[in-house]
C-alpha cells in the first residue's frame, strides 16, 4: 500500500477534529448522490464583513476551513472549492476612527460600502479597498481560496433566482425571524431592505406591498411610495435571511462561525429550511480572550493581531494555536507565543518520529503543512533561546549562532533557516516582554549553598554538552540541599540568576550556555551582582 493509500485508510477513523467535520460532509455529499443528485464538487465557505481590516479570528476561521476541505479531500474524490465571501452591500454604520480623512465618510452613513469613497484614496470605494486588503491577507498565507463580492452576486443577477425564492416564502421566512426581535423592530422588519434609487442608503423600512408575480416590493422611500424589483442589485436582504439566500443560492456544504453567531446560525437553518434547501454542515468556534479573560474586541483593542504575534513567532505557530481545541476558548495574548512555539518543534518532531500513518493525521503540523511538513530540526528551543538572550546580554544573531554552534555544530542559519528566524523572534521578545519583567533576587542562606555546589560541578564538567548529564547533576544537588519540592530549586535557580521565576530545563541550558559560562554566571549572582536589579 501507498503512503497516500494508507493516509487515506486511516483518514477514515481519524480522530482529529478537521476529520471530524470532514466526515460530516462526506455523509452530505453521500445523501446528495443518494437523493439522485450530481455531487460535482463541495462548496466550503468563509465570511468576511469588510466594515473593518481582515483580523486575527479572520485568519484562523480560514485556516480551520481549509482545514477541515483538506481532511475531506483525503476521504472523498469528489472537487471542493473554498469561497471566502465579502458582505460589501452592508449599509456603513458608523464612520471608522482609524482610518484617514474620516469626516469625508460621514456623508456616506447608510450606504453600501461599495458605494462609500474609499478614505485611503487608493481603490474605487471603502469596500473595494478593505476586500482588497483581505485578498492580500489571504494571499499572504497561501490560502487556495476563490473571492466572492455581495455587491458583484447581487447586482450581477447571480443572487436573483434564490431573491425570487425568498420573495415567494416571504410570509414564512418574515414569521420565522419576527419572534427572535425585540417590539420596535419587529414593526418595521421585512426580509428585504430596499436601497434607495435617491439617496442610495440601505433602508430599514416596512415594505407595504410584495408582489411575488411580478418580483417586486413597494416601500416609502422620502415620502414617495416607490416600487422595485428585489432582483438586479435594487434591493439586498436582511444579514441573517441574506445567510440563508446566501447558502441556497451558491450550493454551499460547510461553514464555520463563532460561538457568538450561534443564534443567527440557528435561524439562518431555520430559513433554509423553509426556502426548500438543506443547510450547510456547520462548527461553531470559541472566541478569543485577553490576559484577563475578557473577551478580544476590536473596538476596544484588547486583542491581538496577526502582524503582532509574527513580529515574535513564525507562521506555524500561529497556525497551530488557531489548530489546537477550536471549540475551548483560549486566551490570546503575547505570554502564549513562546509556549505555542515550543509546542509546534515539538510536533514537528514527533511527526518524523513515526511512520504511522493514523499517528501522522492526528498531530497538528499535517494539517498546518498540508500533509507536506519540512524536514527542519530544531536542535535549540525558543524557550532556550530567550533564556540564553537573558544570560549572554546578547544583542545580535551572530553572538546567539556562536553558542548554537558550540552546542550544535552542524546547524547553521543557512541550513537551519527556521531557527535563525526564531533567533530573530527570540531576540525581539526578549527585548520587548521578557527584559522589562525582569526582577532579580538575592539567594537564601539554602540557596547559596546550593549554587555553590552547582558552580563547582559545572566547573568540572568543562566543555560538557550532554543536557541530560547535566540535568541529572542539578537534581541531585537540589536533593541533596533538602529542596522539597525540587521545583523549589529550579524556581530559585531562575530568579536568582535569570530575574524570571521559570525558564526551560535547566541542564539544557548550561549544555547550550557552557557549562563553564554557567558556573562565572552562578558566581556573579554569589558576589550579589544582581540581587535587586532590574
Amino acid at each position: 500500500m501507498s503512503s497516500d493509500d494508507s493516509l487515506r485508510a486511516a483518514a477514515r477513523t481519524a480522530r482529529a477534529w478537521p476529520f471530524e467535520e470532514a466526515r460530516k460532509v462526506v455523509a452530505r455529499a453521500e445523501r446528495r448522490a443518494a437523493a439522485g443528485e450530481s455531487v460535482g464538487e463541495v462548496l466550503f465557505e468563509t465570511g468576511y464583513g469588510p466594515s473593518g481590516l481582515p483580523h486575527i479570528g479572520t485568519f484562523g476561521e480560514v485556516a480551520r476551513t481549509t482545514w477541515v476541505r483538506r481532511a475531506f479531500e483525503l476521504m472523498s474524490p469528489v472537487r471542493t472549492r473554498l469561497i471566502s465571501f465579502s458582505d460589501d452591500m452592508d449599509g456603513l454604520r458608523k464612520v471608522p476612527g482609524n482610518v484617514p480623512n474620516p469626516e469625508m465618510l460621514g456623508e456616506y452613513l447608510g450606504r453600501p460600502l461599495t458605494a462609500v469613497p474609499d478614505p485611503f484614496g487608493t481603490h474605487a470605494s471603502y469596500g473595494a479597498h478593505n476586500n482588497a486588503r483581505l485578498r492580500a491577507f489571504l494571499d499572504r498565507f497561501g490560502f487556495d481560496y476563490e473571492f466572492l463580492s455581495s455587491t458583484d452576486c447581487y447586482k450581477s443577477g447571480r443572487f436573483d433566482t434564490a431573491l425570487l425564492v425568498v420573495l415567494e416564502h416571504y410570509e414564512t421566512v418574515r414569521d420565522i425571524v419576527l419572534p427572535t426581535l425585540g417590539a420596535e423592530r419587529r414593526a418595521t422588519y421585512s426580509p428585504f431592505l430596499p436601497i434607495s434609487p435617491r439617496s442610495g442608503v440601505v433602508l430599514q423600512v416596512p415594505i407595504l406591498e410584495w408582489n411575488k408575480k411580478a418580483g417586486t416590493i413597494v416601500f416609502e422611500d422620502e415620502g414617495r411610495k416607490t416600487e422595485l424589483p428585489v432582483t438586479g442589485g435594487h434591493v439586498k436582504c436582511q444579514w441573517k435571511v441574506d445567510w440563508a439566500m446566501r447558502w441556497l443560492a451558491l450550493g454551499i456544504d460547510y461553514e464555520m462561525s463563532g460561538k457568538d453567531l450561534i443564534s443567527s446560525v440557528e435561524l439562518s437553518t431555520k430559513i433554509t429550511r423553509a426556502l426548500g434547501a438543506a443547510p450547510p454542515e456547520t462548527l461553531n468556534y470559541e472566541l478569543f480572550l485577553d490576559e484577563h479573560g475578557q473577551r478580544i474586541s476590536k473596538s476596544k483593542g484588547n486583542g491581538l493581531s496577526v502582524d503582532e504575534w509574527l513580529t515574535y513567532g513564525p507562521d506555524e505557530s500561529i497556525a497551530l494555536f488557531m489548530f489546537q481545541k477550536p471549540r475551548a476558548a483560549k486566551k490570546l495574548y503575547f505570554d502564549v507565543i513562546p509556549k505555542t512555539v515550543d509546542d509546534y518543534i515539538a510536533l514537528l518532531e514527533q511527526y518524523r518520529a513515526t511512520d504511522d500513518a493514523a499517528e501522522r493525521l492526528e498531530n497538528p503540523v499535517f494539517h498546518i503543512h498540508h500533509g507536506h511538513p519540512p524536514a527542519e530540526t530544531y536542535p535549540v528551543s525558543f524557550a532556550l533561546l530567550l533564556t540564553l538572550v537573558s544570560a549572554s546580554n546578547a544583542h545580535d544573531r551572530d553572538l546567539l549562532w556562536g553558542f548554537i554552534r558550540a552546542y550544535a555544530p552542524q546547524a547553521n542559519p543557512k541550513d537551519n533557516p527556521g531557527l535563525d528566524r526564531l533567533v530573530g523572534y527570540a531576540l525581539r521578545y526578549y527585548e520587548d516582554f521578557v527584559k522589562p519583567t525582569k526582577r532579580y533576587r538575592a539567594p537564601t542562606d539554602k540557596e547559596r549553598a546550593a549554587l555553590g555546589e552547582l558552580a563547582a560541578v559545572l566547573d568540572q564538567f568543562g566543555d560538557e554538552r550532554d543536557a541530560e548529564k547535566v540535568q541529572f547533576e542539578v537534581y541531585e544537588i537540589g536533593k541533596r540541599h533538602g529542596f522539597e519540592p525540587l521545583r523549589d530549586w529550579f524556581k530559585a535557580l531562575y530568579e536568582v540568576l535569570f530575574g524570571q521565576a521559570q525558564g526551560p530545563r535547566f541542564g539544557s541550558f548550561a549544555a547550550l550556555f557552557g557549562c563553564r559560562e554557567t558556573a562565572v554566571l552562578i558566581r556573579r549572582a554569589l558576589a550579589d551582582e544582581f540581587a535587586g536589579r532590574a
